[in-house]
Parts: structure tokens; C-alpha cells; sequence
């Protein structure tokens, strides 16, 4: 399935820029609850990917990526 974020299931984020989708999968389609599916890529190349219910959340989670890898080459 292709979506406006995965082309043959790979990312097309582009570098330095983030993309997301809402989505409900199978087993909440009774109680309708969405979820985001996001993907940032960041300027060194690498790909972060989360799901979470809001897209702050997953913002938060990329913050949270991003502070781990700046402290990690820091080192």
C-alpha cells in the first residue's frame, strides 16, 4: 500500500524535514482511535520513525531521539 509518506514501503521523507499521516488500524476500528504514523529525517541521512496518538507525541519522541544523538556525538 502506498501512502503519501512510503513509496513500495520505503520513506520518502526528505532530508531535514518530517512527514506524517493519521491513521486507524484494524483492531480500533470500533472505537475509531487514530493514530499518527511520523517520520523525520534528519540532515545526517538517518531516518526516525514512531507512532504514537498525536503528533505532538511523536514530536516529543523526536525531540527526545534527537537530544540522545546530539548528546551521543558530544562524547
Amino acid at each position: 500500500m502506498a501512502t503519501r509518506m512510503t513509496v513500495n514501503g520505503v520513506s520518502v521523507c526528505p532530508t531535514g524535514e518530517e512527514r506524517h499521516e493519521y491513521f486507524i488500524p484494524a483492531f480500533a476500528r470500533r472505537t475509531k482511535k487514530r493514530f499518527c504514523q511520523y517520520d523525520y529525517q534528519h540532515m545526517d541521512g538517518e531516518l526516525f520513525s514512531c507512532v504514537a496518538p498525536t503528533l505532538e507525541e511523536c514530536r516529543r519522541k523526536r525531540d527526545e531521539w534527537l537530544n540522545k544523538k546530539i548528546n551521543k556525538a558530544a562524547l
